[in-house]
């Protein structure tokens, strides 16, 4: 016979735990709950004979546990130790951004953290009969810790990056109006192969002309969209119209409708 004894203080843990082992598709297995002073223990007995099997059934149920009820407090927890000089406002954005590539990224996938708790769990449950469920996944689910700092590690350089990026928007903002505009209306006739700008005459603008210095240009190798950003700067016209090529909005046309906001008509 083979018994594992599950400690945890917390209801919402023994709920879900009860409510799964109710479920478990495991002969000969049987399990009780007993509440003591400082731990309500869950007392799993397996009397049959094919152990991996139970042991594979039972870090399943650990696991699912931990990914459902635990992560998001987790990955909290350890922003909020490794990002001590975050305040509540940029604790909560990069807690939602490693929400999202835990979601979305094959990198981070749920099949890959599934598996490193898993083998964690396994191993662990086929050498003991007693889990303190929150000292286990402190001490003992190294790992499992590290695989999501790197996530955190990830989601923070997207913030700051994200971060920089809304407050370049909002500076060339306050200088378009805070300054005149030069030009009423120019077009512009977007592509991926060579963007072309227009004057109000139908004439093109040569955007990397005379008329333009390029005190705008932050790179050391610029294209094509950069030499039509600074000119729009340059120029800052009262209205622009994009003709797209395609339907599809790309990050430079979001970006142009975030700095000239209700300047820009996109024609698609």
């Amino acid at each position: 016979m083979k018994s594992l004894s599950i400690k945890t203080n917390n209801s919402e843990n023994i709920d879900y735990l009860l409510n799964l082992l109710e479920n478990l598709d495991t002969e000969n297995t049987y399990f009780s709950c007993k509440t003591f002073k400082h731990y309500t223990n869950i007392i799993v007995h397996y009397l049959g004979s094919d152990l991996e099997h139970f042991y594979s059934a039972i870090s399943d149920l650990l696991t699912c546990l931990v990914l459902d009820n635990l992560e998001h407090d987790i990955l909290k927890k350890v922003i909020m130790h490794n990002y001590f000089y975050f305040d509540s406002f940029e604790i909560c954005n990069v807690l939602k951004i490693c929400e999202d590539i835990l979601s979305d990224s094959d990198e981070f996938s749920f099949e890959n953290r599934y598996n490193i708790l898993f083998d964690i769990f396994y191993d662990y449950i086929s050498a003991h009969n007693k889990l303190y469920l929150n000292g286990f996944l402190i001490f003992k689910s190294k790992k499992y810790y590290k695989y999501l700092e790197n996530t955190i590690d990830v989601a923070v350089n997207k913030f700051i990056i994200e971060r920089e990026y809304l407050e370049f928007i909002s500076l060339l903002k306050l200088y378009i109006n805070s300054h005149a505009s030069s030009i009423n209306l120019v077009s512009l006739y977007y592509n991926d192969s060579k963007p072309t700008l227009f004057d109000e005459n139908n004439n093109i603008i040569d955007v990397k002309g005379d008329n333009f210095d390029m005190k705008y240009l932050s790179d050391i190798s610029f294209s094509s969209n950069d030499y039509i950003l600074n000119a729009l700067l340059t120029l800052i016209p009262k209205k622009i119209i994009v003709h797209l090529s395609d339907s599809y909005i790309d990050d430079f046309i979001n970006t142009l409708s975030l700095i000239f906001e209700n300047r820009v008509t996109i024609c698609k």
